[in-house]
Formats: structure tokens, C-alpha cells, sequence
């Protein structure tokens, strides 16, 4: 991690909280492609990247090694991407069982 890394997460945990941005715009391309690969989509990285910034924001204080901020940041994206997976693979089951439950059985 570079100085600029803790500089910034500093200013943040002193209530400069526009200077996130920095953060954001230094790791997006590189948190984006590591979803892309893990969610196979660019809409769905994308969804996932803003939640794991905003996580991150809210979670700086818990930030225990300050030069560990990219890794500690990876660890929360992919925890998302394992939500985000978890909860599309939930709405698919109950797409078919609803669609089950509407289709007329094999009597009729």
C-alpha cells in the first residue's frame, strides 16, 4: 500500500468523507475486473463494486492494519459477490417452484 492509501482512510476517519473518493477511483478498474471474473457479468460487478465500496466506507473504523486496505477490501467484495450469488441462485429457486406450482400436472 502507498502512503497516499493512508493518507486517505485517515482524512476519512477524520470526517472527510468526500476523500473516499480517491479510494474508489484508485482500485474500481482493478475491484471490477476480479467481480467480473467471479460474477460472469459487468452489470452484476458493477452492482457489486458500489456495495463493497459503500461496506468499506462504513466499515473503515474497523480497518485494523491501514496498509492492508486492498486486500481488506477484496475480502469484502467477495463476500458480496458470494451474497450476490447466493441470493440469485435463492430468486431462481422460487421463479421455478412458483412456476411449478401454476402448471397443470400430468392428470389433465
Amino acid at each position: 500500500m502507498s502512503q497516499t492509501d493512508k493518507y486517505y482512510i485517515g482524512r476519512c476517519l477524520d470526517g472527510h468523507s468526500d476523500d473516499f473518493r480517491y479510494l474508489v477511483r484508485r482500485y474500481q478498474t482493478v475491484l471490477l475486473a476480479q467481480l467480473t471474473g467471479q460474477l460472469g457479468s459487468k452489470d452484476k460487478a458493477d452492482e457489486a463494486a458500489q456495495e463493497s465500496f459503500v461496506r468499506a466506507y462504513f466499515n473503515l473504523e474497523k480497518l485494523k492494519k491501514p496498509d492492508s486496505f486492498f486486500s481488506w477490501l477484496l475480502g469484502i467484495a467477495k463476500r458480496v459477490a458470494k451474497e450476490h450469488q447466493r441470493n440469485e441462485q435463492r430468486h431462481r429457486r422460487e421463479i421455478v417452484r412458483s412456476f411449478s406450482e401454476k402448471v397443470p400436472g400430468p392428470e389433465l
